[in-house]
Parts: C-alpha cells; structure tokens; sequence
C-alpha cells in the first residue's frame, strides 16, 4: 500500500479533489464523496498508466501540501499483481 496526499476544495459547482504528491491525478466531483470516489479511480487509472508505461510510480510525500485546500487527508494506493497464461489448445493427431 502506498499513501499518498489528497486535497479537496470546495468550488462554485462541486468540489475539486487533487493528488498532491502524484502529479496529473485531480479530478472534480458535485460533492465530496463523489470527488473522493472519483479521486480514488484516477489514481488508479494514473498508476496503472504509470506502470504500463514502464514509468516508476511518484513517491508520497508528506510535506506536500496546498495551502488552498479545504481538505487534506491521506488517499491510499493498493496494487496487486496477476499473471495471465493463454492456453491454446494443441491440436489433436488423428
């Protein structure tokens, strides 16, 4: 699990929500359990673009921090890993 810093501040038509130490990962929602969920999703999506890219992942940190948040929590980062193996049917000698 990696934790990184998540901001929220609250605008005119919802919330804007922001990755602080994970450049590109922001995101608004109409309130802030939507902009929580949908941080949570680009975060992911981020990560998992990060790694199909070869990219290293940014490392958290807990200095970050933006002084026009209205909200600074942790957001958290589980990853997993999985392989994937293809069958192919050999065919059968008659």
């Amino acid at each position: 699990m990696i934790v990184y810093k998540a901001m929220y501040r609250f605008v005119e038509d919802g919330v804007h929500a922001e990755v602080l130490d994970f450049p590109g990962v922001m995101t608004c929602g109409a309130n802030l359990n939507a902009a929580r969920a949908l941080l949570g999703g680009a975060l992911v999506d981020m990560a998992e673009t990060n790694i199909g890219d070869g990219e290293p992942l940014p490392l958290p940190d807990p200095e970050a921090t933006n002084s026009d948040a209205d909200i600074e929590e942790p957001i958290y980062l589980l990853l997993s890993a999985a392989s994937r193996v293809a069958i192919v049917p050999q065919p059968v000698e008659t």
